[in-house]
C-alpha cells in the first residue's frame, strides 16, 4: 500500500509501495471512509475492514458512529490484528466547536467515543462557525440550530477561522492530535492560513473525483507542502442514496474508464481509484461489503497510462455534489455558499 509519510519538520513525501513504514508515522493513501455507516452496522464494518488491511480511517464526530468506530477498532486490537500504531485514526472538528474555548471539548469527546488517547489527524470540518450547542443537549449537532422548531434554519457564530487555528495548534501542543490540518477549504482559505499558521496544516481533505478534479487547488495545495485527501473519490456513487446526484452521473460508465478496466482486467471502480492515488492524492472510498472493501484497496498492482489519465482528468465538469451553497438552503434553510 502507498503511504503518506510525515516528519518533524512538517516535510511530506510519498512511496507508492507497502514497505515504507518507519520510526516516522505514515498514513496509508487509501483510508476507509466513515460517513453514512449506519451505528448498528459500524462497528463489525470497522472490524472487518482492519481484517481485510485498511489501517486509515476516516472519522468525523458529525457522522454519528464514532462510538461505534471505537468499538470496532477496540476489537480488533483486543483480538490482536492490529496494535494502535499500525492505525492512522482522523476525526473534525463540527461547526458547532470553532470556538477557541470549545475546541478541546469536542476533540476529547471524539476520543471517549473512539476510546483512543489520541488522534493521528484533527480536521476543520467547514470553514463555518455555527453557534455553539453543548454536547450534553445534543450531540452530534448537525446544522440546524434548533431542530424542534419548524422550518428552523442555522444560526453562524461570529468565530474567525483564525481563532479556530490556534486552538487545533493546542491540540497539537497538548499531544490529543498528532496532526491538525482541514476540510472544504478553497484556495484564498488555504494561502491565509499559511500566512498565520504557527503548526502548519498536515493535510487538505476535499471532494474530487473525475467530475471535480481541483486540479489548481491541489496544485497550491503541493506547492505549500500540504498533502491532500480526496473524499468521494467515486463521484455520484457517494450521493445517490441522498438524492443529490442520479445514476447517470456516474463516472463508472464513462467508455474510458470502461476501456482502462478492460486492459487492466481491473472493474471501472479500481480504475478510477487508482486514477486518484496516481495522481497524488489519498483517497477515503468507503463500502459495507468485504469483497468491495479488498477490490478497493487492490489498487497497487497495476497503473494507468499516462493517456489513460489525462483522458479521465479531461472528464472534469467541475460538478461538486458535496455543496453547502446548495445543500443549505434546500436542506436548512439558509444560503450558506462557501465555493464560488
Amino acid at each position: 500500500m502507498s503511504y503518506i509519510r510525515y516528519n518533524t519538520l512538517q516535510q511530506i513525501t510519498t512511496k507508492d509501495d507497502e514497505t515504507c513504514m518507519s520510526e516516522q508515522k505514515s498514513m496509508p493513501k487509501i483510508g476507509f471512509g466513515l460517513w453514512k455507516i449506519p451505528q448498528e452496522q459500524c462497528a463489525d464494518i470497522v472490524y472487518t475492514a482492519i481484517q481485510e488491511g485498511y489501517r486509515h480511517f476516516d472519522s468525523a464526530c458529525d457522522y454519528g458512529n464514532e462510538i461505534q468506530v471505537g468499538q470496532g477498532i477496540k476489537r480488533a486490537i483486543d483480538d490482536g490484528l492490529c496494535t494502535r500504531d499500525d492505525l492512522w485514526i482522523t476525526s473534525k472538528l463540527w461547526n458547532t466547536h470553532h470556538a477557541a474555548e470549545h475546541v478541546e471539548l469536542a476533540l476529547q469527546k471524539s476520543l471517549n467515543d473512539l476510546q483512543l488517547e489520541y488522534l493521528d489527524l484533527y480536521l476543520i470540518h467547514f470553514p463555518i462557525a455555527q453557534v455553539y450547542v453543548a454536547i450534553e443537549d445534543r450531540y452530534p449537532a448537525e446544522w440546524l440550530f434548533d431542530p424542534t422548531i419548524e422550518n428552523s434554519g442555522m444560526k453562524l457564530a461570529k468565530v474567525p477561522l483564525f481563532e479556530t487555528w490556534q486552538a487545533m495548534e493546542s491540540m497539537v501542543d497538548k499531544g490529543l492530535s498528532k496532526e491538525i490540518g482541514v476540510c472544504n477549504y478553497n484556495s484564498g482559505l488555504l494561502q491565509d492560513l499559511v500566512n498565520y499558521a504557527r503548526v502548519m496544516p498536515s493535510m487538505l481533505q476535499i471532494e474530487s473525483h473525475p467530475y471535480l478534479t481541483q486540479e489548481r487547488l491541489i496544485r497550491l495545495a503541493t506547492q505549500l507542502n500540504i498533502p491532500v485527501t480526496a473524499f468521494s473519490p467515486l463521484g455520484a456513487l457517494s450521493y445517490l442514496e441522498l438524492d443529490m446526484a442520479n445514476q447517470q452521473e456516474s463516472v463508472l460508465q464513462q467508455q474510458v474508464v470502461i476501456d482502462a478496466a478492460e486492459r487492466l482486467n481491473k472493474t471501472p471502480a479500481q480504475v478510477v481509484l487508482r486514477w486518484g492515488v496516481q495522481r497524488g492524492t489519498a483517497i477515503i472510498p468507503k463500502t459495507s461489503k468485504a469483497i468491495r472493501m479488498q477490490e478497493n484497496i487492490s489498487i497497487f498492482d497495476f497503473e494507468l497510462s499516462d493517456t489513460e489519465m489525462s483522458a479521465i482528468s479531461e472528464l472534469n465538469i467541475n460538478r461538486r455534489f458535496n455543496d453547502p451553497g446548495h445543500f443549505c438552503e434546500a436542506a436548512f434553510n439558509t444560503f450558506n455558499p462557501i465555493y464560488d
